[in-house]
Formats: structure tokens, sequence, C-alpha cells
């Protein structure tokens, strides 16, 4: 069996990629020209420099490949951006590229048997704040933030194909060996400061990246997830300071001075650190897309539909995935 997975060179791109190794996948990693590959260093996989913007020349390299190697079983799709100094690009990148990266799989006839779309729970936008009811995959989706809109976009350009056999995950936060978005709160806590936004607590349901990984393969072999649309997480939730409680217990610290942030400040640092970045022409972490995202307080999911179908049970807990995670910061020098 053989499998394409573009933005292999990511975060969670990577543990893909281990992830279909492990199953014993003839596995082809889709990256872009500069990618870094240090995480890519297993000799069996196979890359493809997916020439994402040029149609022509991307249905040539695909029907090229195909033509030599055969045509892949599974791709999953999990090329995109988080954050952009250009707005416009989410819809550009994360929905346009996608759509012509589909419809290139169509006209050059490496049409896979399925197809994974790694879509955000972002896409649905938060949840109830009153309630703190989970969201579930048969809600609407009402994203706030252009990250969430362009993703939705994405797949409601996918369905517009005839036959197309589209599964979509939704993780919620993601965490694991490897990320850098939570890492700065684990940073900052190994240096006794935890600094959240907004007067109240915000709730959210996490998974550890190598469960996610697994459970992607796991909906992909199942006829039952066939068109499918399936959040995903370790089917618990945290606050944010029991999150970082946890991580704090896990370092050993004995002192956290927590400072919650009122939303107009963050709103505030936000809009600066993104006026930062454009002036230095590089993304910023925080940015008014990513204050959108702050500012909900209810980001829980019920992942029981992917569960059901697929018999999918997560292999870590908060605490267990954590303890990985530090440790692996700690063996590569990000943590003192």
């Amino acid at each position: 069996m053989k499998v394409l997975i573009t933005g292999a060179s990511g975060f969670i791109g990577g543990h893909l990629v281990r992830e279909a190794l492990r199953r014993g996948y003839d596995t082809w990693a889709g990256i872009r020209s500069g990618s870094s590959l240090d995480g890519l260093t297993d000799n069996r996989i196979r890359f493809i420099n997916l020439q994402y913007g040029n149609r022509e020349a991307l249905c040539r390299q695909l029907r090229e490949a195909a033509a030599e190697e055969g045509p892949w079983d599974y791709v999953v799709h999990n090329a995109g951006i988080t954050k952009t100094c250009r707005p416009a690009d989410f819809m550009r990148i994360n929905a346009g590229l996608t759509a012509d990266f589909a419809e290139a799989l169509s006209d050059s006839g490496c049409m896979p048997a399925r197809f994974a779309l790694m879509s955000s729970l972002g896409a649905y936008g938060p949840g109830n704040p009153r309630t703190m009811a989970p969201i579930k995959s048969d809600d609407p989706q009402r994203p706030d933030s252009l990250y969430g809109r362009s993703k939705k976009e994405a797949e409601r350009l996918l369905a517009q194909a005839a036959n197309f056999p589209c599964t979509v995950f939704y993780p919620t936060g993601v965490y694991g060996p490897g990320d850098r978005d939570y890492y700065e709160e684990v940073r900052s806590i190994s240096q006794g400061f935890d600094f959240t936004a907004g007067l109240r607590p915000q709730r959210i349901s996490f998974i550890y990246v190598t469960d996610l990984a697994r459970a992607v393969f796991m909906a992909l072999e199942s006829e039952a997830s066939a068109g499918k649309r399936y959040l995903v997480s370790d089917g618990t939730s945290r606050t944010d300071a029991e999150f970082a409680d946890l991580i704090r217990d896990i370092l050993g610290k004995k002192h956290l001075m927590r400072v919650r942030m009122p939303l107009g400040i963050v709103r505030l640092a936000c809009l600066l650190s993104e006026l930062s970045g454009r002036i230095r022409k590089q993304a910023a972490t925080l940015n008014s897309d990513k204050y959108l995202i702050l500012r909900g307080r209810n980001w829980t999911c019920d992942s029981s539909a992917i569960s059901a179908d697929t018999g999918f049970v997560p292999a870590y807990d908060l605490r267990k995935g954590l303890e990985e995670t530090i440790a692996w910061y700690r063996a590569q020098g990000w943590l003192r």
C-alpha cells in the first residue's frame, strides 16, 4: 500500500510519516523547496517536491510518479499555513491550493482510494461559552478566524468535486515532540511564569500527536469512515490553569506566578506583534487572527464518532503525553 503525505516536513506531517512507516506503507513525503528534512531521515521515505501553484507542472509530476511507481492508495493532505504576514494567504494556500491539488490528482489519473484532509477545530469556531458543551461533528461550522474560515472553505471546495473520496479530520490542541507552540508555554512555566489570555478560564481539549497520526490511519483503513468528518481529541478537557499546573508538576516547579491578561491587553499585544512581524517580513505567532482563537473560552470537542467508527482509543492521557513531550524538549536542549 502506498501513501502520499503532504506537509510532511512539519510537526504533524512528520509524525504522520512515521506512523505510515510503522504500519509498513510505501511512504511518500510531499515537501516544498527549502523544507527542513531534519525529522525525515528514515531511508525508506520517498520524497516528492510538489509544485503547488503550477497546475501543469504539478499534474506532470504526479502523472510521472504514478507511471513509474503506480498511483497512491491514500493521500493525506496536511500542507497549509497557520500564520502569515499576508491575511489573503490563508484562503490562497489553505483553500485554493488544496482545491488545485485535488484537481491535479484527478486530472493526472492519480485519484486515491481515500483522501484525508487535515483540518482544524478552528474550522468550527469556539463552542458555546455559557454551557461549555463540547463541539460535535454535526454542529454548524461558524469559524471566526481567517485560518478557520480558510479550512472550512477548503472542505467546501473539495465537496464540490464529483466522487471525491474525502475524510476530514478536525484535531483539537495538538502537542508532542517537535511542537513549538505549546513549547513556548512550557518554557515560560519552566521560568516560573504562566501568562494566560482572558480573566475567565479557557477550557481546551488536547490530542497527543502520535495518537492523532494513529487515528488518521485507523480511519483511512476503515470503510465506515468514508466521507465522514471527525473531531479528534483524547476525550478529556482541561482549563488553562489545570494545563499549566500539570506542566508545573511535571517540571518539578514548586512556585508558579500566574498572570491573567485582560483580553483587551491581549488583543493589543497581538496587534503590535503582528505589526512587528510585517515590518520584519516574518509571520508572527501572536497576531490578530490568533487573538480570535485566544479569546474563545470553549475549545472542547466530542471525539466519540471516530472511536465508534474505527475503534480508536487514545494511548496517551494528557500527563503521559506531556511527560514524553517535556522529556523530548530536554533531550533536544530546548529546556535547561
